[in-house]
């Protein structure tokens, strides 16, 4: 069999003046949209470099009063951002980590081999997703909160990362599942008659093929970990604790003392820079991750 040595390209579709009118709504409506999400956010970004006053005014977008860049300096440093940026970075990290370390031999199991059960356990996986946590966070908060491992900070971080992980295996395992049923069997098949262990196999081999995939549901668990509330509000008990969005929140609740308006949103603006940052260098990742593995 001959090996291709280079892509096969497709020639581009001729201009159809037709097809580009019926698509026009769809433009517009985009084009709407991402001018409505641009404003909103060189707003933001504007009044994080005003004062209170001119927020109050209505003349942010004008600078009467110059950049204020020591907003940034000032929420980073004295209120409190950087522990709950730390802290968030911490929890996602970690999380998405453990995630990937579970996850990823779960599913490739789930989809190479047969066993007793696995389809049942598939059904489980995507019944799971559908189950809102509000259903269950009581009798989880009653049992946990009587462990008494709510006392002590590091056991609280603990408990924190172990309940992002454990919503977020279902979807995790569901979605490389999904991604390993792409990916071409003649590899593990090639190594197995070299003689390569199936743990081996997994890891040296099929592991780093399906990295557009890992990528992908990597980057949406950090955001959703990123932005977490819920849990946060719940199982947090101490300041030194809080993620970004409980920090963000007890800003605005002080506000009504302190008022510093500027401050709040140059604290909105480094909040929202690591998820901007991962869509805007792994955007490309993302969309190959979405679109399936490799198949050969």
């Amino acid at each position: 069999m001959l090996r291709r040595t280079k892509k096969e390209r497709k020639a581009p579709e001729p201009f159809n003046l037709k097809k580009e009118i019926r698509l026009l709504p769809g433009y517009i409506i985009l084009i709407l949209w991402v001018a409505f999400t641009a404003v909103l956010l060189g707003w933001v970004l504007a009044a994080s470099l005003s004062t209170s006053a001119d927020i109050f005014t209505g003349t942010v977008l004008k600078f009467n009063s110059g950049l204020h860049w020591e907003n940034y300096k000032k929420a980073w440093f004295s209120s409190n951002v950087s522990v709950f940026f730390t802290n968030s970075l911490v929890y996602a990290t970690t999380s998405c980590v453990l995630l990937i370390v579970i996850c990823a031999p779960f599913a490739y199991v789930l989809q190479r081999f047969p066993f007793r059960g696995r389809d049942l356990i598939k059904s489980s996986l995507a019944a799971t997703m559908g189950v809102p946590i509000i259903m269950v966070i009581i009798p989880l908060y009653t049992m946990i909160a009587r462990s008494g491992v709510l006392k002590n900070t590091m056991s609280n971080r603990i408990v924190l990362i172990a309940l992002f992980v454990a919503t977020k295996i279902p979807y995790t395992t569901t979605f490389l599942t999904a991604y390993f049923a792409n990916i071409s069997s003649s590899y593990e098949e090639a190594a197995a008659i070299d003689g390569c262990h199936p743990v081996k196999t997994f890891w040296k081999i099929v592991f780093p093929l399906v990295q557009g995939g890992l990528v992908t549901v990597t980057i949406f668990n950090f955001i959703s970990i990123w932005n977490e509330y819920f849990l946060s509000l719940l199982f947090v008990n101490s300041d030194s604790l809080r993620p970004v969005a409980l920090g963000l929140f007890s800003m605005i609740n002080g506000m009504k003392y302190s008022g510093d308006w500027s401050g709040l949103f140059a604290s909105v603006i480094i909040v929202f820079l690591p998820t901007f940052i991962l869509y805007l260098f792994l955007s490309k990742k993302i969309i190959g991750g979405l679109t399936g593995g490799i198949k050969g």
